[in-house]
């Protein structure tokens, strides 16, 4: 194939910097960063960039759970009713991305003009790379893992706050977990049990992951519920409209969100 016929590649496209081997930021993500540092406002960023403001919130939360020190954080108070802001990491993590951006342009130049089919098989590897649908993807380090005949219970802190998983023993095999390396806990918000006021509720839910109500947004069946939870990890709960009604949270009550160990998914570095 000719250079003049193959498809047009957009190499700056098709960066994504992962950490600790997940999928962390990429083009959008940088943009949504760099026009909440210029505007000082999620809604507004958001509007620039014609997403939702709940796309734009889910965005920060994934990225804040994931690094080890926020990157946006929120200004309280003022006359104004507060703010959203850069910290210094997301300030750098824009920079050093920019930076690998256009190394990223100059070596697929490079790739792209020394081999024939680099654009077929380009496209062909972005295919292979997975994205996960489940909504909260946290960051947490095994403290202890304790084998059992047929499943293990593997223990984990995820940013000073508790977390326990129940996977087989050829699992724990698998993913060669030991303590004190990392791992990914996935949880679907549908497995969020319905969320509780704190206090001496009692359940058989393993994991009671307590915190602040951040925002609530209604559908036409369901609410979904963000818990700000005490060591800065967000959690997001999808309840029914009924359940909502019910329990009467709004912004800035505690909660707790309910969790069985078995419904938590873990992820490792390949």
């Amino acid at each position: 194939m000719s250079t003049a016929s193959r498809p047009s590649l957009d190499t700056a496209a098709n960066l994504r910097l992962d950490l600790d081997h997940q999928p962390f930021v990429g083009r959008g993500r940088i943009e949504l960063l760099r026009l909440i540092g210029e505007t000082g406002s999620i809604s507004r960023a958001a509007k620039a960039m014609g997403m939702s403001y709940k796309h734009a919130w889910d965005a920060v939360d994934a990225m804040n759970n994931l690094a080890e020190h926020p990157l946006v954080q929120r200004q309280a108070g003022g006359r104004q009713g507060g703010g959203t802001e850069l910290t210094d990491h997301g300030r750098r993590l824009i920079a050093i991305y920019e930076e690998a951006e256009r190394e990223h342009r100059r070596f697929l130049a490079r790739l792209r003009a020394g081999i024939q089919d680099f654009d077929q098989y380009h496209r062909l590897i972005g295919a292979m790379s997975m994205k996960v649908s489940t909504r909260n993807q946290l960051r947490g380090v095994v403290t202890r893992v304790m084998p059992g005949a047929v499943n293990a219970e593997v223990s984990l802190d995820v940013k000073g706050t508790p977390l326990v998983a129940i996977i087989t023993n050829e699992s724990v095999k698998t993913l060669g977990r030991a303590r004190g390396v990392a791992a990914y806990p996935l949880i679907k918000a549908s497995f969020v049990t319905r969320p509780c006021e704190e206090g001496g509720l009692r359940t058989s839910a393993r994991n009671r992951l307590c915190g602040v109500v951040e925002r609530v947004t209604e559908g036409a069946v369901n609410a979904e519920v963000v818990l700000a939870l005490d060591g800065g990890t967000r959690l997001t709960a999808i309840i029914t409209l009924e359940s909502l009604k019910e329990l009467g949270f709004a912004p800035g009550g505690r909660a707790c969100a309910l969790i069985k160990a078995p419904h938590v998914i873990l992820a490792v570095e390949d």
